[in-house]
């Protein structure tokens, strides 16, 4: 299935290619805009602008080209403004809620990998259970979290 939907892809490149509008340069030459490209030289500013939703391109001027890009998640909440703290245990989903009565389950039982004296592959949870508060810690240093100790 894969297979064939790759080589559908592949036919229908070439006609997607032709398919494509031409490029905005004859609209600059209707307004005669395009001097630079006549005489041979670079334009004397490049100026990026970046659009929200529902706004428009600005016009260039003599000697400018405007390059306008679009927000690409214009709602998203900026990263100095995010909570990245710890979830409550009542706001967390029931998916971490059963996580967390398993592994208290497994440690209770002496399953393997729980870190127990008890049962086989204690060490080998041990050493997963290090890891894990090596990289909390790490994870609490890069935000800049004490620890309460």
């Amino acid at each position: 299935m894969f297979r064939l939907t790759l080589i559908a892809a592949l036919l229908a490149t070439p006609a997607l290619a032709s398919a494509q509008t031409a490029p905005a340069a004859p609209v600059a030459q209707e307004q005669g805009q395009d001097q630079g490209s006549e005489t041979g030289q670079p334009p004397q500013r490049i100026r990026s602008v970046t659009l929200g939703a529902g706004q428009k391109c600005p016009a260039s001027s003599t000697g400018e080209i405007v390059v306008c890009s679009t927000l690409d998640q214009p709602y998203r909440i900026p990263k100095e403004l995010r909570d990245d703290g710890p979830i409550a245990a009542q706001n967390q989903s029931w998916v971490n809620r059963a996580a967390t009565a398993d592994e208290v389950g497994r440690v209770a039982g002496g399953l393997p990998d729980t870190c127990s004296p008890v049962g086989t592959g204690g060490q080998s949870g041990c050493s997963q259970m290090r890891a894990r508060a090596f990289a909390a810690e790490r994870r609490a240093a890069a935000t800049g979290q004490a620890d309460g100790r």
